[in-house]
Formats: C-alpha cells, structure tokens, sequence
C-alpha cells in the first residue's frame, strides 16, 4: 500500500505569492501565527518570520507574540476590479486628469500607466494633436481610439484581467526601444516614507520599467491613495517630479513631500 506525506503533496510556490497569501489572511482574520503559516506552507518557522519582517518594514502589518497583525488603515480589503476603481472618486479623477492633459503639448511622447485616471486622461486627448502616446491599458488604449491626433502604441505582453492591463517580458523589453517625456502613473498606494507601490508583482515591474525610460514621472493620484502601502514597491518618492492630486491630501504629507523635492499641483474637485 503506497503512502504519501501531505506536505511533500503541498503546491511549491514562490516567496511573493505565499507573502500575498499571507496578506489575504491578515486581511480576513486580522492576525496570523507563525506555527500556522509554517504548517499551511510547508516552509521552516524561519522564512515565515522573513516573510512578516518584510511585511512589516511594508508598513502592512506588525509583528506580535508569535506572529503578526495587520496595520488598521493601510490594506483593507482586496485588490478592486477595474469597474469597482471607475466608480471611485470619479469627479476628482476627471479634475486631475484635466490637470495631467494640460501639460501634454504637441511633440510630446508619453506614457499612459493602465488604470482608471489615466483612462481618464486619454479621454481627454482627442483633440490633441501630434503626440506619440504608449500604454499597457486595455481600458486606456479603447479611450484614446477616438484621438486622431494621437499616435498609438501597445506594449503587447500577457493580459491581466483584473486591471486590463498587459505585463510580463514582452511588454517590458518593448518599452527599451522608446524614449519619452512623460509617464502619467496611476498608483494603489502611496506613502512619503515607503514610496509607490501596488497590489500586483508583475504590474510593479513594469512600472519600474516605464520610469526608467521616461524623462519625467508624474503621478496621478486622489488623496485617497496617500498614507498606504502595497506589497510591491514601483519607485522611492523622491524620483517622482510631479504629482497630481486633490484638496484631501494633508498638509503633513505635502510638507514632507515637498522637503524631498517634489512638486505637487492640488486641483479642486469640479
């Protein structure tokens, strides 16, 4: 009679997918103990301390007795659909997104990071003429099809459904043979002290990759964003150049954005 041991049968999965299933639990339960996720895993009491001591140096969770807790106020909830992040703050997107097309002019190439303030500023470019525009977005592409004066690029690469956006190899390597002038960067979270960040490791390496190919980066986010953190961090906040957003930022946070450098246009809502 053949035997077989239940934790030789465990699925092996990578640190930064057992690390988000430890967020999803920290989420659900509001703590987690190392003996559990030790056992859940497979993997030594040891790589389950890593995991929540790089956790916490996140900012997402604090390691207690044992095991962890999870930061009120940081992560709540999961990841949002694309239709759940258009129905946010909608009016405030728009105000931003205004403020975003303004400084695009003729001449110029840009970046447009998927997402749903940035689809936002594609919808407002059909009367734009002679810009060169690349993005990975699904819903970004669909809005600028209406922008004659636009020259399209895609990044190609694999589709992630989530957030209509397309990631991996293909997409990264399509980007080195650009330059461009601007990328408008959406983000999930965004902290002083941390930097931009975002719920998904592939989306962040290609953020990463956007940056390094672009002479400014501009982010474009509502006050929402700020005082968060994701697992997976794009950029330190200091090699932002700009960053777009509303009234409901704190005047902590702009201060001390501010103290590294970095401009901030605050727009009302309309």
């Amino acid at each position: 009679m053949q035997t077989t041991d239940s934790a030789a049968e465990k699925r092996v999965i990578g640190t930064s997918e057992r690390r988000e299933q430890i967020i999803q639990r920290l989420r659900q339960q509001g703590s987690v103990q190392v003996n559990d996720l030790s056992a859940l895993f497979g993997v030594s009491t040891v790589t389950i301390r890593n995991d929540l001591a790089f956790l916490e140096k996140q900012g997402i969770a604090v390691r207690a007795y044992g095991g962890a807790l999870i930061c009120e106020g940081i992560m709540s909830g999961a990841e949002p659909s694309v239709e759940d992040k258009s129905a946010l703050n909608i009016t405030l997107k728009r105000s931003i997104a205004r403020a975003a097309a303004e400084l695009i002019e003729p001449g110029h190439r840009v970046i447009l990071d998927s997402g749903t303030t940035t689809c936002e500023i594609a919808r407002l470019l059909r009367h734009h003429q002679d810009v060169i525009a690349m993005t990975n977005g699904m819903n970004v592409a669909n809005a600028l099809l209406e922008a004659e004066g636009v020259e399209l690029l895609m990044t190609g690469g694999h589709l992630r459904r989530q957030s209509l956006s397309f990631y991996g190899d293909r997409a990264e390597q399509s980007l080195l043979n650009y330059h461009f002038d601007m990328l408008f960067l959406g983000v999930d979270a965004i902290d002083p002290e941390r930097g931009v960040s975002t719920h998904n490791e592939d989306e962040a390496r290609i953020n990463r990759r956007m940056c390094e190919v672009a002479e400014r980066i501009i982010v474009v986010t509502d006050s929402s964003k700020f005082n968060r953190s994701s697992l997976h961090k794009i950029i330190d906040t200091q090699h932002i150049d700009l960053i777009i957003t509303d009234q409901g930022v704190s005047e902590d946070i702009l201060q001390s954005l501010n103290k590294q450098g970095i401009s901030v246009t605050v727009v009302k809502e309309e």
